[in-house]
Order: C-alpha cells, then sequence, then structure tokens
C-alpha cells in the first residue's frame, strides 16, 4: 500500500486492498460470487469479511459498524446464498428506518441477486400507493424490505404473512430508536416466528437497542468494526446534485470550465459504461480512455502510460481497474456514479492529491443518493461542498480563453510561412478580407468541439435554471406579476427567528400546521414524528415544535414543503386517524360526527383493502393494544 493511501484510512482499520480473504473464501454461492466479479467486488471490507460466515451459519449477529462500511452487502450477500428459490413466500425481513434506505437496500439485493433466476426483492414503504404493494405481495417475494409503519399495517392486514420468515435484519437500528420507531420494530419482532435468524446493526448500542439485543437476539455474535475515516486534506471535495441536464452534458461543463484541470480519472460502476462514456467523451473533442477488467495486462499498462506522459487526459475506469493507479498529474477524480459505500469512495478520491499535491474530487448525486452523500461526509469528517453548474458563458469563457493561448502560442514558436502564403491566395481567390479568413480557419479548427455552446430560447428559461443546478431569482426579477408572500408562521416557541437546520446546518424557515390527531387520538410526539419523517421523507431535525391538543395538534415544519410531500401527509395515517395536515390559521378545527370519518385510508374499498378493524372474511379484528403480545416471540406466550 502506497503512502498517500494509508493516509486515508486510520491505523486501525484494515483497507481493501491488504485484504487476504477473498468472497470465495466466505463460502457464498457460485451465483453471488459471479454477480460480484460483474460489479467488480474482488475482496471484501472488514465488516462483510466478520459478518459473512456468522449468517452463513445461521447464527444471530450483532453488528456495531457506521453506515458507508458496505454493511449492506454484509447481510444481502449470506441471505441470497441461502435463498430456496422455489419458495416464493417471504424467507428475509430487512427492516430500515426510512423509506429512502429501503429502496437502496432493495437495488443492493436485486444487484447482487442478478443471477439467480426468479429471485423478487419488495420494498414495502409509507408514500407509496397501498394498492400497488397488494398486487406485488400477492405475487410473491423471496425478501422483503420495509419501513416498521408499513410493514406493520400489512401484518394487522394479514396481506403480509410471515410465516416462513428465515431471517430477520434490523438496518440503523439506533437511527429507528433516534426516529421513535423502536416499539413499532418489538411489536413486529414479536409477531414473526421464533425459529428465525436475527441480525442487529448499529452504529452505537443506547440502552433501548441494548434491550432489544437482550430480548430477541440468542447468544448472538458480535462484530464491532470501526469506520474508514480521513481523507486527505489537499483533496478539495464537491458534488453536484443530479437534476434537469443530462450527466454527460454536466461532466463536459465540468471538464470545460475547472480552470486547473490536468488529468482525471472518471469512476463508473461497470465495464461496458467505461468504453461508452469514453467513447461520447471522444467524439467531443477529448482525449479519453477507458481502463476496465476485461483489458489485458498490457493494454492496461499502455493506457496508464499515457496518462503519465500526457498522450491520455481523462481515463474512465471501474474500481477494481483503478487500483494501483499512481499518477501525479491527476488532478481530478470524478465520481459519475456514486460508489456503494464510503470505502470505495475513501480510494477513488485518493487516486488524486497525492505527494501533498492539490487536488480535486467530484461527486454526481441523484436525489435518491443524498443519503449515501451525507454517509460519506460522516465517515471522512469533512463536508462536501455543493457544486453550482458551470453556466453556458463560463464554459465559452474558459473554451475563447484556452483557444487564444494555443493560437498565441503557434504565432510565436510555429513556422508560419507556408500558412500566410496560402491566406494570402485565398484572399485573392474568394476576394475576402484576411480576418474573415481566419475566422473562417477558427470555425474549422473548433468545429468538434464548439467555442460558444448554443443558447437557449427565452421559453427554455425555467427549464434552464433546473438544469444548471441554478436557484432561481426572485419573481420581481423574473419579470412575474407577484412576489412571494412573506412568511407568516413562524414557531410561537421562538419569535422573531427561524427554526430547524437542513443538511448543511443552514437555518430553514419554518411554519406551524395543523393535523387532525391529538390527546383524546392517544397520541404521542413520537407518532408524529415518526409518521411525518417515514411518509414525507423528511430528517427529524426538519420537524419542529409539536403541541398536542385534545382533538387536534400542531406542528413546525418547512414552509416551504413541495406539493407531493403535502399531499403524501394528508393522507398519512396516525393511530387510525388521517393527519390532514393544512396550514394553521389559529381557528379550531371543525367538529366530525361521532364515527365519521373524512377518507377511506389508502384508497379503500376501490382496493379491495377492508376496514383497519376488520379483517379480509369481514370478521371483527382485536387492535393493536388488544392482541396477545408475543404469541410467537422467541421465549413469549405460544
Amino acid at each position: 500500500m502506497s503512502e498517500s493511501e494509508s493516509e486515508l484510512m486510520e491505523s486501525g482499520e484494515a483497507v481493501i486492498e491488504s485484504a487476504t480473504v477473498s468472497f470465495a473464501d466466505l463460502g457464498l454461492s457460485p451465483p453471488i460470487l459471479q454477480a460480484l466479479a460483474d460489479v467488480g467486488y474482488e475482496t471484501p471490507s472488514s465488516i462483510q469479511a466478520g459478518c459473512i460466515p456468522v449468517l452463513l451459519a445461521g447464527k444471530d449477529l450483532l453488528g456495531m459498524a457506521q453506515t458507508g462500511t458496505g454493511k449492506t452487502a454484509a447481510f444481502a450477500l449470506p441471505i441470497l446464498s441461502k435463498l430456496h428459490l422455489e419458495n416464493a413466500t417471504p424467507q428475509a425481513l430487512v427492516l430500515t428506518p426510512t423509506r429512502e434506505l429501503a429502496i437502496q437496500v432493495a437495488e443492493a439485493f436485486a444487484r447482487y441477486a442478478k443471477h439467480l433466476p426468479g429471485f423478487h426483492v419488495l420494498p414495502i414503504y409509507g408514500g407509496q400507493s397501498y394498492g400497488i404493494q397488494l398486487k406485488q405481495l400477492a405475487r410473491g417475494a423471496h425478501v422483503i424490505v420495509g419501513t416498521p409503519g408499513r410493514i406493520m399495517d400489512h401484518l394487522e392486514r394479514e396481506s403480509l404473512s410471515l410465516a416462513g420468515l428465515k431471517t430477520l435484519v434490523l438496518d440503523e437500528g439506533d437511527e429507528m430508536l433516534r426516529m421513535g420507531f423502536i416499539d413499532d420494530v418489538e411489536w413486529i419482532l414479536e409477531h414473526t416466528p421464533a425459529e428465525r435468524q436475527t441480525a442487529l446493526f448499529s452504529a452505537t448500542l443506547p440502552e433501548a437497542i441494548r434491550r432489544v439485543a437482550q430480548n430477541y437476539l440468542l447468544t448472538p455474535e458480535e462484530v464491532s468494526i470501526k469506520a474508514a475515516t480521513q481523507t486527505v486534506a489537499a483533496i478539495r471535495q464537491c458534488y453536484w446534485q443530479v437534476s434537469g441536464l443530462h450527466k454527460l452534458d454536466a461532466l463536459t461543463r465540468i471538464l470545460d470550465a475547472e480552470s486547473e484541470f490536468d488529468a482525471a480519472i472518471i469512476f463508473v460502476r461497470t465495464k461496458l459504461l467505461t468504453e461508452e462514456l469514453a467513447n461520447k467523451l471522444e467524439a467531443r473533442g477529448y482525449s479519453v480512455a477507458a481502463l476496465n477488467g476485461d483489458m489485458n495486462q498490457q493494454a492496461r499498462e499502455r493506457v496508464i502510460e499515457q496518462l503519465k506522459s500526457g498522450g491520455l487526459d481523462i481515463v474512465v475506469a471501474t474500481d477494481v481497474a483503478a487500483r494501483g493507479i499512481d499518477v501525479p498529474r491527476i488532478s481530478h477524480v470524478i465520481n459519475y456514479d456514486i460508489p456503494y459505500d464510503a470505502e470505495a469512495y475513501v480510494h477513488r478520491i485518493g487516486r488524486t492529491g497525492r505527494a501533498g499535491r492539490a487536488g480535486t474530487a467530484i461527486l454526481f448525486a441523484a436525489p435518491r443518493e443524498m443519503r449515501m452523500l451525507r454517509t460519506i461526509e460522516r465517515a471522512t469528517r469533512q463536508p462536501i461542498e455543493h457544486l453550482i453548474l458551470p453556466t453556458q458563458q463560463a464554459v465559452t469563457d474558459r473554451r475563447v480563453s484556452l483557444f487564444k493561448e494555443r493560437v498565441a502560442q503557434a504565432l510565436t514558436t510555429e513556422d508560419l510561412d507556408f500558412f500566410e502564403s496560402l491566406v494570402s491566395e485565398l484572399e485573392t481567390e474568394q476576394e475576402a478580407t484576411p480576418e474573415r479568413i481566419a475566422a473562417a480557419l477558427a470555425f474549422l479548427a473548433q468545429r468538434e468541439r464548439p467555442l460558444r455552446l448554443e443558447e437557449k430560447p427565452q421559453h427554455a428559461k425555467k427549464r434552464e435554471y433546473a438544469e444548471y443546478g441554478l436557484p432561481r431569482p426572485p419573481r420581481y426579477e423574473r419579470g412575474e406579476r407577484h412576489e412571494r408572500p412573506p412568511y407568516r408562521g413562524r414557531s410561537a416557541s421562538f419569535p422573531g427567528e427561524d427554526v430547524g437546520e437542513d443538511d448543511r446546518g443552514n437555518a430553514v424557515v419554518m411554519t406551524r400546521y395543523r393535523i387532525d390527531v391529538g390527546r383524546a387520538h392517544g397520541v404521542s410526539p413520537k407518532d408524529i414524528v415518526g409518521a411525518i419523517a417515514n411518509e414525507g421523507n423528511l430528517p427529524s431535525r426538519l420537524i419542529g415544535r409539536i403541541d398536542l391538543y385534545e382533538e387536534y395538534s400542531t406542528v413546525d415544519l418547512p414552509n416551504d414543503l413541495s406539493k407531493e410531500t403535502m399531499q403524501i401527509l394528508r393522507s398519512a395515517w396516525v393511530r387510525r386517524r388521517q393527519l390532514n395536515l393544512a396550514p394553521d390559521n389559529g381557528a379550531p378545527p371543525p367538529r366530525r360526527p361521532s364515527g365519521g370519518r373524512a377518507h377511506k385510508p389508502y384508497g379503500g374499498e376501490r382496493f379491495g383493502i377492508p376496514p383497519r378493524d376488520e379483517d379480509f372474511h369481514g370478521n371483527p379484528k382485536p387492535w393493536r393494544s388488544e392482541r396477545p403480545v408475543g404469541r410467537f416471540g422467541r421465549g413469549g406466550k405460544k
């Protein structure tokens, strides 16, 4: 391992290159090993090497690991290796605190199960159509990944059966505790078969999580892994959130506008994409080559040598193919595809900033990948700044500047006598001025890579703001009729101040909203926080003061909630009541007739769903508090 790579890790953490075991040594099935080879994984991370043998042996597991250490693969790979594909009923259940994480985990399962014919994983989370989930459950799934609230709903309605469950994974246990889901998690645990394997992953072990481990895990093996951390301080890290503009167009703008650009490695996830992206960049005038695992050693060495000598400026590579590259002139590392874990990110950006030189690492992150971005920030202990995509004018100015530099260099260093006589001939033959001829020659020289980007028509300006990642100017600057109405709803607890913080720690203006559930319905603040955070996909830091009244409650939320989020929160349910979220105008809400409901839950009869107090046969069904506790739980009543 090189000195620069050793700087990337804490002294107590093993790096991937130094691992002595392979995935084949861990006992994974051949289809899983083939999928890992396709993805580009060669050796397991520390958490994977520690957990996979335990889970393959059927033992319970308590894993202490930060997010971003590769723990999703640590439980997904052994689960997939032990599945019985002929049985399309849930054999594994993974509980996650948020719907975003549920989607990511489900995608990871699908990726690792590439060579398992007929495999089906189903993410279940709040905010998604209940009818869609019912249809998918009816078709069958081998693995269920979901949030506690929606899993409880399906268990209560008996639309989800866990009778054949073999493995249960609690992912990010401390985060579920912080969001108020721990009681729901215990309820689910009590309604799963006693003969099951349980794995609990948590970054910390607060008392409540420790109690869950003691009550529901049977003599668990403990695996504790310290996360990879420090990155080189000389590396400037930034990200662009993918929105509107195609990633390729954004990439070319960044390459053209970066003033200190010398050479770059662009990381993608697949071998195929290395070839595709390299060909597209080459067509746009860049000196670029692909680097992937399908290339023989001679071709690989030739590409690296060209990069060192200046024959190439850009290499598009996968993680595996880029290992061992040490080229001092690499000034930029661009994560065109976000890595699967923080450890891979640390190794990627270590290709720049070598030997004390400055370097730049740029990450492309889609909205659903922002969680991984924050995970990387925590793991590296360094903030990743938001990158504003260069404008058309900035790219044009940069290209013109470089063009002028090349022309000036040619004027002073090259023998131009032959070309002067050629211009004189053109002047006579075409009856054109030297300036006009020079302009035509400049046009031909820049045809493959135009100096000036095409201007967008005026009607496309609104889309332009979103594509470039730029904030739209105020309405009065855009020539629209009205300015945004002044803020009306600061919290009464903090008069004259903004409440809440976004992901960057900046203050967020809050508005007070009213919801149709209060103390009379048995609701608690943690119920409200859990519902809003899970259904509306809002971090708990953006949920402000909550005041409980007899028939309703108020809660402070950001005043710029999207229409989609507002609609989801209006339809969300807490304690068998719909929230009906609306801005608080200070007036008491209208009282409904006793027993009345404004809407049927999740679409009601049009999806064939019975009321929550009846089963699918119309028979009365006891509510959660009336059910016997622990009737299926390990050590509980049978």
